[in-house]
């Protein structure tokens, strides 16, 4: 899988390395949906209303490749998948709630 960046050029740089790996308008989300469990392809689909089926299978991939979930396939028919946070990902919860705790102080209360 090609990536825009490759996380060994920000020796410098890591918070362009963390917001590459957990950059975009998805990837984040799909994270905070996964602290609470692991979840099937379909109940993140049914999460996430605006995400299409193609983008939601490519973000799943990045966060897989980057190490952050895992995806596990059971030999069955129709194929069962699974998602579930990595140790990696997991520890990028503190990460993840506190950007949501700003979003709520600073973008949803400036909204109301």
């Amino acid at each position: 899988m090609t990536r825009k960046q490759r996380h060994s050029a920000y020796v410098d740089c890591p918070v362009e390395a963390t917001l590459d790996v957990i950059g975009g308008k998805w990837k984040g989300v799909i994270l905070f949906l996964l602290f609470d469990g692991t979840k099937r392809f379909g109940e993140l689909q049914r999460l996430l209303t605006k995400v299409t089926q193609r983008t939601l299978t490519n973000q799943l991939r990045e966060l897989e490749a980057d190490g952050l979930i895992e995806r596990r396939v059971y030999p069955q028919v129709p194929p069962k998948v699974e998602y579930s946070l990595t140790a990696r990902g997991v520890s990028l919860k503190p990460v993840l709630l506190a950007m949501r705790d700003w979003g709520q102080v600073y973008i949803l209360e400036d909204a109301a």
